[in-house]
Parts: C-alpha cells; sequence; structure tokens
C-alpha cells in the first residue's frame, strides 16, 4: 500500500492513531484539518494535534476555514484515495468522487446509528448498550454512505466517553487497515444502510450539558458518564454553577426530587425520580476537579442537606 497517494483529513486525538498508521503504511501526501485555535484561559492559539503529528513526519498540511469553498490543494496533491476520521466539515462532492478509490470514512458508531458529530457522547446518554466503528464509503449526506466494514465493542457500566474514545480510536485504526487491502483490490463489501433504523449524534449543546434531576437516576447516571471528561455535566447549587464528574446509582430515598437528600463520606446523595444519585466527584466553578468527600469538608453539612439543585 506503500504506492497509494493518500489525503487524510482529521482534527482531534481520535483521529491520530488512524494517521500514524496510514503514515507508516501507505503515502500520505496531504494532511487537512481544522483551523488552530485559541484555547484555555489564557487563549493561547493552538493548533489541532493531527497538525502537529503531519508537521513531525514533514507532511504538507492544509487548513481551509470551509473545504467546500477551498478545495483546490486537494486535487492538488491527486490523491489515490481520501480518507476522513472527526475531521468536522462536509466534504464536498468532487472530492467524493476525483480519487481512484473514492473516499471513505472512518466513524465511531455502528452505523446506521448515530450518524453525526458526537455519537460517543450520545451512546452512553442515550444507554446504548454497545457501540463501535464503521468503515464507510462517504456521500453528500451525514454519514449516509454504504458501509465496508464494522466492529462492535460493549459499553460497560464504568464506561465514559474518555474510556470509549480511547478504545475506539485504536479499534478504527485496526479496522481500517484490515479493510483497505480489500479497497485496493475491489474485493471489499459494499452494504446499503437501512434508513428505517437511522439515528442521529447531533452535537451536545450547552442547554444538554445540565443534568435533570427529575429523570430516573439511571438516566442521569448515564447523561453524567457521557459528557465526562468533556464537556462535562453541570447543575446549580445555590446559585453556584457544579459541573459533576462522577457518580454512582443508590437506592430509594424518602425525599424532595432535586434535593440534597443524603451526604455521604464519599459522596453527596441527589434525589432523581426513583432513587438516589449519588455524586463522588465534582468540579466547583473556578475551581480544580475534586472528590465529593473534599467539597464536603469544605461545607457545613447543615447547609448541603434539603438544597435543591436546579
Amino acid at each position: 500500500m506503500k504506492n497509494k497517494r493518500v489525503v487524510f483529513m482529521g482534527t482531534p486525538e481520535f483521529s491520530v492513531p488512524v494517521l500514524e498508521m496510514l503514515i507508516e503504511k501507505t503515502n500520505v501526501v496531504l494532511v487537512v484539518t481544522q483551523q488552530d485555535s485559541y484555547v484555555g484561559r489564557h487563549h493561547e492559539l493552538k493548533m489541532p494535534i493531527v497538525k502537529e503529528v503531519a508537521l513531525k513526519n514533514n507532511i504538507e498540511v492544509f487548513q481551509p476555514d470551509r473545504i467546500r469553498d477551498n478545495y483546490n490543494k486537494v486535487l492538488e496533491a491527486k490523491p489515490d484515495i481520501i480518507i476522513t476520521c472527526a475531521y468536522g466539515q462536509i466534504i464536498p462532492k468532487i472530492l467524493l468522487e476525483i480519487p481512484k478509490y473514492k473516499a471513505i470514512n472512518v466513524h465511531a458508531s455502528l452505523l446506521p446509528k448515530l450518524r453525526g458529530g458526537s455519537p460517543l457522547h450520545r451512546a452512553i446518554m442515550d444507554g446504548y448498550k454497545e457501540t463501535g466503528v464503521t468503515i464507510m464509503y462517504m456521500d453528500t449526506g451525514m454519514d449516509d454512505g454504504d458501509i465496508i466494514s464494522q466492529e462492535s465493542i460493549e459499553i460497560k457500566d464504568d464506561d465514559n466517553v474518555k474510556s470509549i474514545h480511547d478504545k475506539l480510536s485504536i479499534i478504527g485504526r485496526d479496522l481500517l487497515l484490515k479493510t483497505l487491502p480489500s479497497i485496493f483490490d475491489g474485493t471489499n463489501e459494499r452494504i446499503k444502510q437501512d434508513y428505517k433504523k437511522v439515528t442521529f449524534a447531533y452535537n451536545i449543546d450547552r442547554e444538554e450539558e445540565k443534568l435533570d434531576f427529575t429523570a430516573s437516576a439511571r438516566e442521569v447516571y448515564n447523561h453524567i458518564r457521557g459528557l465526562y471528561p468533556y464537556p462535562i455535566a453541570y447543575t446549580t447549587l445555590n446559585g453556584e454553577v457544579i459541573k459533576i464528574c462522577e457518580s454512582r446509582i443508590g437506592d430509594n430515598v424518602k425525599a424532595e426530587v432535586s434535593t440534597i437528600s443524603n451526604i455521604y463520606n464519599d459522596g453527596i446523595g441527589i434525589k432523581c425520580k426513583d432513587k438516589e444519585i449519588i455524586v463522588t466527584k465534582l468540579k466547583p466553578s473556578g475551581k480544580n476537579e475534586m472528590s465529593a468527600k473534599d467539597y464536603i469538608n469544605g461545607k457545613k453539612k447543615e447547609n448541603l442537606l434539603g438544597a435543591k439543585l436546579c
């Protein structure tokens, strides 16, 4: 595969194992990624990690604001194939058709379920029992191309976005490596998606980060781990925004829904529709993440018990 000219498109850390494998096994002639952005409290300009990997390997980097309006650099690279993984933009039709082996995508879900930009978060938040990676041909719609190959994993009860991210990034790399030879020799499968089974994983908005304790404890638990370690679910206590990092499901208790029902040695019990959700790790506004035990030690227990969360 070393003679195959590859244009790779990707942006976040999830894309890195795929790119590193392609650099080793193929001829990556161009890396396309999102533009550098300002991050953090100090508003520092930072390049995408995919760009760092490309530059380290002396590969040209292209960072268009909108690939749909500025794609000539990709055409000039004369790719045999375009491979995308969490790039973050819709690819124009001309780029899907020009390469000999077309354009394929490494998508972090078992399509047709969870099309879109937040499949890792949604799989956990929506209570899925499994997820996985799909290698697919790209089409003009959002993740609606034909399926080439898939591999699934169980979502365990203690998984969060980080653990699923790390597992799937490696699975994506290995599955692509296993699938590429069949794409190049024309023996790969090409399975149409069942449109009756389509679900979507739209990007998480700020309102969805807020916890709703009128839901069941299981739903709240899934919501918390489905948003950790980014962007992190939150609630408001006595006017202060508190991000909730980790929790466990407790027992049924007699208390008003959405209030602090118990203080434990290692956690804060909050009454949900059915049971308690016990918060064990949190991040107060302007502070670092801490254990619930440390948070409790800095508060008066009587000021916490019965307090309303909103």
